[in-house]
């Protein structure tokens, strides 16, 4: 961390390896910025905090979050991040997620149960580099609302 300008928000870092097993980022959310509930369907997460504070939120109620904090968000879990006033950083480890597919939206709302069934937990390429902030869902989403620099390419 102490690499990094302090003021750089989104995805530091990236387990980028062949053939791995495994995924992993490190993320810093700027004062106040959030990462909106959403479920995640097929992985169980590993949440590390770096740096900072803020509050997790689940299904099972609010949960402060401090350097040193390490939580475990199984699959199937409602989830969503605030950072606190200073700021959060955080590393996630998961296993490596299936290839991507089409799904039946129907078919996911009905297996989901109450048809807001949320997002997937990696949203990494809806942050913007620049900014932090996390960009609204859509396929035609290429640059940040905020600062106008470009989303990464999925």
């Amino acid at each position: 961390m102490r690499d990094v300008p302090a003021d750089r928000t989104g995805a530091l870092w990236r387990l980028a390896a062949e053939g791995r097993q495994l995924d992993a980022n490190l993320i810093r959310l700027t004062s106040d910025a959030r990462v909106a509930a959403h479920v995640e369907p097929d992985v169980d997460v590993l949440l590390y905090v770096v740096d900072g504070t803020g509050r997790l939120d689940t299904s099972e109620g609010g949960r402060l979050l401090e350097a040193g904090c390490v939580v475990w968000l199984p699959r199937g879990g409602r989830r969503g991040v605030l950072a606190g006033p200073e700021g959060l950083a955080y590393l996630t480890v998961h296993r490596r997620r299936p290839g991507l597919s089409i799904r039946n939206t129907a078919a996911v709302e009905e297996r989901e149960g109450d048809g807001d069934g949320g997002e997937s937990a990696c949203l990494l390429d809806r942050v913007c580099p620049a900014c932090g902030r996390l960009a609204p869902d859509g396929s035609d989403v290429s640059f940040c609302g905020r600062c106008g620099s470009r989303l990464r390419a999925s």
